[in-house]
């Protein structure tokens, strides 16, 4: 096995994303897809996000060279036969990435660890189609990751405290911030991340503000103080005989539907996917897309080289 060789399966946002974690600290790292398409979608971004990484200093030109020359594209399965590491972006279906898992697990060596970047499947029910499920997991990660220093790693129910542990290390060993977390619907991120698009859908709908004006609550307010302090936090600063007593009257007005939201509900119905798409609650299109990848990018970085990037100044 070599222990310093991982693949990234799925060449889509987020593997050609992690792609570049990898590679910037050291891997070999393949990016392995079924589709050239594929492939030839995730030169593209990494090309774009080099390219704005090199040009706000978080990587010199010769850094981002010598991360390009380790990773490596490919379609053939034979790239997994020695890799230490496989971390699988496919699609958010359980049949698919149980189907990816049941061959995988086959071919990768007996002591490497596999881990699927899903958003919320349950990490349990994809271990059953994993041979030695004790070195499955989830490793979790937001959109950009080359940028977002949050990893959370989920625990299966056959995952191993010892490979629980590799992980955590290996996640750190690449600059990151890892959180474990048990199998729970959700983890830690999209459970808050769901609570509040719920409510902010709901204020919109209810014609109290706009969608650009609470988007500007969370940027210019609610970010900022998370991002320094976390909710618990936030509430250790503002008392909690405060929160205790907001707590006591707005629960009884917040969005509680068990259903999904209609407006968003139909907006997938008409196509307005958002940025894959070129319309979503914004416009994308024609050269929009590339333009707010881009400037998304260099908002996270300014904020990143305050609160994680700081040896980089």
């Amino acid at each position: 096995m070599n222990e310093n060789k991982a693949v990234m399966a799925g060449a889509g946002v987020m593997g050609a994303s992690l792609a570049q974690v990898y590679a910037l600290a050291g891997y070999e790292t393949y990016v392995y897809d079924i589709y050239e398409a594929g492939i030839e979608k995730g030169k593209h971004l990494i090309a774009l996000n080099q390219e704005m990484m090199v040009k706000e200093g978080l990587v010199t030109t010769e850094e981002s060279k010598a991360a390009l020359d380790r990773m490596v594209f490919t379609m053939d399965k034979e790239c997994f036969r020695d890799c230490c590491l496989v971390v699988e972006s496919t699609v958010e279906r359980m049949d698919i990435k149980q189907g990816f898992f049941r061959e995988i697990s086959e071919i990768v060596p007996k002591e490497a660890l596999l881990a699927t970047n899903t958003s919320g499947l349950h990490i349990t029910e994809i271990a059953e189609a994993c041979k030695y499920p004790e070195r499955f997991m989830g490793q979790h990660w937001l959109n950009p990751p080359h940028l977002l220093p949050l990893c959370e790693i989920i625990a299966g129910e056959k995952t191993s405290r010892e490979n629980l542990q590799k992980m955590r290390k290996l996640v750190e060993g690449l600059g990151k911030q890892p959180v474990i977390v048990k199998d729970i619907n959700g983890f830690i991120i999209n459970r808050i991340q769901f609570a509040v698009l719920r409510e902010a859908l709901h204020i919109v709908d209810m014609g109290a503000a706009t969608i650009e004006d609470v988007d500007t609550v969370l940027k210019a307010g609610m970010g900022l103080r998370y991002a320094a302090l976390g909710p618990f936090g936030v509430a250790d600063f503002g008392g909690l005989d405060t929160f205790d007593h907001i707590n006591s009257y707005l629960n009884a007005e917040l969005a509680d539907t068990k259903v999904g939201n209609e407006r968003l509900h139909k907006m997938v119905e008409e196509g307005k996917l958002g940025l894959k798409t070129g319309s979503g609650f914004y416009d994308y299109s024609g050269d929009k897309a590339d333009e707010a990848i881009r400037e998304r990018d260099r908002m996270y970085i300014e904020l990143a080289k305050v609160l994680y990037f700081k040896d980089k100044k």
